[in-house]
């Protein structure tokens, strides 16, 4: 399958503190007996290392705080093989998220943004052709630019839910949202292209609210599913840009989400991307 040139990444990085308890606590409740651990995250750096190691390459846009938690998202996306070039140091602190995570690979998530209030494109050139990819976890404001100036395809993983101005949605060839997303943020019923991912009833497409193709969830064990549905979106975007259709596309994403709750890090390793084409691998990372 040919791999599409190089896919930009538009959005956040976060350092991960990530607490693994038992059960996730009540409002209000405290639970002890958890493991600590620190590690890269954020949804852009997520999407930007998934996309490098399925595709071997991949550039991403995002600001850090000059600190060692900076330092350490970097080095993380190097060795993943990601462009780093327009990650700006800024002196806010990098972003941080605080997760918990249960037996079950359920999560809870609060992020400080930090560093990931100032994401420049003052250092990214978006006008080569190539896929680009963006989330909310930055202002709407960046991601609404960046869509400007795409002169390839343009997706747009719309998480956290927020009401998406007409003009963004409009320049969107690809939106990507999990369940209660799609309930949340009713204008994509009238959106040109949207993906819904519905964790174990797999992932469909719809085209102004009509659906157009589903593929099924490939069967796996949890471990952790912070960063499956980030997994999901840089294949999806890479399979499409490939020209597989559709079906084999979510089928194709549906297995590299698979690969990805496999492993307790949101930032996996994973084969290359035509490993998992048409879902007929989904061998842990």
């Amino acid at each position: 399958m040919p791999i599409p040139t190089t896919l930009t990444v538009v959005g956040s990085l976060n350092v991960d503190l990530t607490c693994r308890v038992h059960r996730l606590p009540s409002p209000g409740e405290t639970i002890g007996g958890g493991t600590l651990t620190r590690q890269p995250g954020g949804k852009g750096g997520n999407q930007a290392a998934a996309a490098a190691r399925l595709a071997g390459a991949a550039r991403m846009v995002g600001a850090v705080g000059e600190d060692p938690d900076g330092r350490l998202l970097m080095e993380a996306l190097e060795r993943a093989g990601v462009d780093i070039s327009a990650v700006e140091p800024v002196s806010p602190p990098t972003g941080t998220a605080l997760i918990v995570i249960d037996s079950d690979g359920e999560n809870q998530i609060a992020v400080a943004p930090g560093a990931n209030a100032l994401v420049s494109l003052d250092g990214a050139d978006l006008s080569d052709g190539g896929p680009v990819l963006a989330q909310l976890e930055i202002a709407v404001e960046t991601v609404l630019e960046a869509a400007r100036r795409t002169s390839g395809f343009f997706a747009l993983n719309a998480a956290p839910a927020q009401t998406l101005p007409a003009e963004l949605l409009e320049r969107c060839d690809l939106v990507i949202v999990n369940e209660s997303e799609y309930e949340l943020i009713p204008e994509l019923r009238n959106a040109k292209r949207v993906a819904v991912t519905y964790g174990a009833g797999g992932a469909s497409m719809y085209s102004q609210g009509l659906k157009t193709a589903h593929a099924p969830a490939a069967k796996t064990s949890v471990v952790n599913s912070v960063g499956a549905g980030d997994a999901f979106c840089a294949a999806l975007v890479l399979a499409l840009a490939s020209g597989l259709d559709e079906e084999s596309s979510l089928a194709t994403a549906c297995a590299v989400g698979a690969a990805a709750v496999g492993s307790e890090l949101s930032q996996p390793e994973f084969e290359r991307l035509d490993h998992y084409v048409d879902g007929r691998s989904v061998r842990r990372a």
